[in-house]
């Protein structure tokens, strides 16, 4: 496995992407990495943003009282998994950019996301909906797409 020096990671607060940061806090631990736990969120003046590319699942992402709790649920998690320097960055903007603009600016060799709403037959013809296939397609370093779902 390549020794990864600085991961970013997304998550919205779900268990799904819990597991994610489960993983990227055990590959940060594996390479001595600094783990970045980060969210992006809509102000509740773009909540309809928010709702767009979400749909139902906008709520965890408007505004920014549930964010603190989601970062700190999500430290938690990746300090149990074996991460300890880690960094928690709030973001606004709809998560394929926050991540991919984070990564980029904080110069990480590792993005790691969950794969829900990852729909294979879209990304077959070339079109992918999802965040996390976004995010593969938009980053210019390695993607980990883990596997969350039961």
């Amino acid at each position: 496995m390549t020794d990864y020096r600085t991961v970013v990671v997304g998550t919205d607060g779900s268990e799904s992407s819990l597991r994610a940061v489960d993983r990227a806090g055990a590959v940060a631990a594996e390479s001595g990495a600094k783990l970045i736990i980060a969210t992006g969120y809509s102000p509740p003046e773009n909540d309809s943003r928010a709702q767009d590319v979400l749909g139902a699942e906008a709520y965890k992402v408007s505004g920014r009282a549930p964010i603190y709790a989601i970062l700190r649920d999500a430290r938690d998690r990746a300090k149990a998994a074996g991460a300890k320097d880690i960094e928690e960055r709030p973001i606004q903007d709809a998560p394929v950019h926050a991540l991919v603009d984070l990564a980029e600016q904080v110069g990480a060799d590792l993005l790691v996301v969950g794969n829900v709403g990852l729909n294979a037959r879209s990304a077959l013809i070339g079109r992918v909906f999802s965040v996390p296939g976004s995010i593969a397609n938009k980053a210019n370093i390695d993607v980990l797409i883990v596997h969350t779902t039961d």
